[in-house]
């Protein structure tokens, strides 16, 4: 290990040596930034108990590397004419950059975590040697070589494989995050072995709520785990999940993040081990919510393009069970699966009359103005089928459905644009809701901007829209005013169908020839 005075001197010299280059003065501005913070950090760690500490040692070593290597750049860089040349001199000075951040970063870490003020071998109690084992053992995980941290690894296997007291103790000094970092590890060995880590935790009861507190982030993890080809590791991530799978929140994770297929495959092509432990978090998964919504999902495709389906599901209970669905839902974000399925359930006139009789219509307004664009993307196609009668378009009207479309008209997503314009063009069926429409401040301006041709969707609805409206000579003048002459002209010159008559409308009834060249 470097002495503490060939430390200084090669700081000394460093820092003296900043001030004189002639290039990438900004680059050497951070560089010197970072080079005081070091001289307290050095002392702070040659001051510590453990200083002559393997895992001292390696990080006095690296960073002694590092500045002698900036050193070198450093007078390389005092002539403007750069002998290796610009990019491979810039390469140069950001890995030394990275390398002194990432050193920095280490003595913080050693300093925050007190690691080389404890030593395992002065301790009286087995309790107390375990933990301050893991809190060296953790540390090490964080920094250091490659191989040391895959050192520290197994060290810290061989801990929590000795009995259940010694992963509560390792536990409770915040192993858990650390090892859900290190799933997302570029290495495969240290990936399964952090996985095995993760397992081993996931056994002890008492620890369980540990790993679910991690959430989404681990849960995430795995799942990748389980695409990965390790057999290994696909064992050990299916353990963790059984255990994690006992929550609904998180079964329904699993579900939504393509677990279920990962862990059929493994039952089907899997060990014999992991076989068992897939199966057994493919139980915890049954009968969640998650299952409901695979469910809902598989009917909903059956139903798409067969009216015998639907009308089979309709007799077998599928709208009452789709409501109790529809009313258990964690989120809203959840039923985009169900308004598909009510949608195309709604496509046949007599499940229609079925869905309005249990009082789906309020459920539909609830989810039209939600913050999941899929679900109000479905709740507006839904919307198109239930409007088959002047009775359900008055009911939807006078609810509040239209300024809702009206605002999704007006949306980023040109589907959800399409799908609001698509069921307003039913609703407008009725007088009553004509009226409500024209009450809306956007309404029209909106309706017109989907004339335009350079938006990529169905002009058909927003011209169905518009000429429902065409016999107010108030909305006509609105129509026009918003641009309507010049798309229409397009349009038809696009054979697009109802543009002509929609022109021929507005032209009849309106002096329009000094507003052909308006656009909005």
């Amino acid at each position: 290990m470097p002495s503490s005075s060939t430390m200084e001197q090669l700081l000394c010299s460093l820092t003296e040596e900043t001030p004189y280059v002639e290039a990438f003065k900004g680059k050497w501005a951070v560089i010197g930034a970072k080079l005081a913070r070091l001289p307290t950090q050095l002392t702070q760690l040659a001051e510590s108990p453990n200083s002559e500490s393997q895992l001292a040692s390696e990080l006095v070593e690296a960073v002694s590397q590092t500045l002698s290597d900036a050193l070198s750049l450093a007078r390389k860089c005092r002539n403007p004419n750069l002998v290796d040349g610009k990019l491979r001199t810039q390469s140069d000075i950001d890995a030394v950059t990275a390398k002194l951040h990432q050193h920095i970063s280490d003595l913080d870490l050693l300093a925050r975590t007190g690691a080389l003020e404890e030593s395992s071998g002065s301790v009286s109690s087995r309790r107390e040697w375990v933990r301050v084992e893991a809190r060296n053992l953790m540390t090490r995980l964080q920094i250091g070589s490659a191989e040391s941290r895959n050192s520290a690894m197994e060290s810290l296997l061989r801990l929590l494989n000795e009995d259940d007291k010694n992963v509560l103790i390792v536990v409770a000094q915040g192993v858990v995050p650390i090892l859900t970092r290190l799933l997302d590890s570029a290495c495969p060995e240290m990936k399964a072995k952090a996985v095995s880590a993760i397992s081993r935790v996931s056994v002890v009861d008492s620890c369980k709520h540990v790993l679910i507190a991690e959430g989404l982030q681990l849960i995430n993890q795995l799942i990748r785990v389980l695409e990965s080809r390790s057999g290994f590791a696909k064992e050990k991530a299916c353990i963790a999940l059984q255990a994690l799978s006992f929550s609904k929140e998180n079964a329904r994770a699993i579900g939504c993040r393509g677990g279920i297929g990962a862990l059929l495959e493994i039952c089907e092509a899997g060990t014999p081990c992991s076989q068992a432990y897939a199966a057994g978090v493919l139980r915890n998964l049954a009968g969640t919510f998650v299952a409901q919504e695979n469910a809902i999902g598989c009917l909903c495709n059956l139903v798409s393009e067969d009216q015998s389906m639907r009308l089979l599901v309709a007799r077998e209970g599928g709208v009452e069970c789709l409501k109790t669905f529809w009313d258990s839902a964690p989120s809203v974000y959840s039923l985009e699966v169900a308004v598909g399925l009510l949608k195309n359930l709604a496509s046949c006139r007599t499940v229609a009359e079925a869905i309005v009789s249990e009082d789906f219509i309020g459920k539909l307004k609830g989810v039209l103005s939600c913050g999941a664009v899929g679900v109000r993307i479905a709740a507006a196609g839904a919307v198109h089928e239930l409007g088959f009668s002047s009775r359900t378009r008055k009911e939807m009207g006078e609810a509040g459905f239209i300024p809702h479309l009206v605002m999704m008209l007006e949306a980023k997503a040109v589907e959800e644009k399409e799908m609001a314009a698509k069921a307003l063009s039913s609703l407008m069926l009725y007088s009553g809701n004509r009226r409500i429409f024209t009450k809306q401040e956007k309404g029209i301006e909106c309706a017109v901007q989907l004339l335009d041709p350079l938006q990529n969707l169905d002009k058909k609805y927003a011209i169905s829209v518009l000429a429902s409206i065409g016999n107010s000579k108030k909305c006509r003048k609105q129509i026009i005013a918003a641009g309507a002459c010049a798309y229409l002209q397009k349009l038809i010159e696009m054979e697009i169908d109802g543009a002509k008559k929609l022109y021929e409308s507005l032209d009849g009834n309106s002096n329009i020839w000094g507003l052909f060249g308006r656009t909005k």
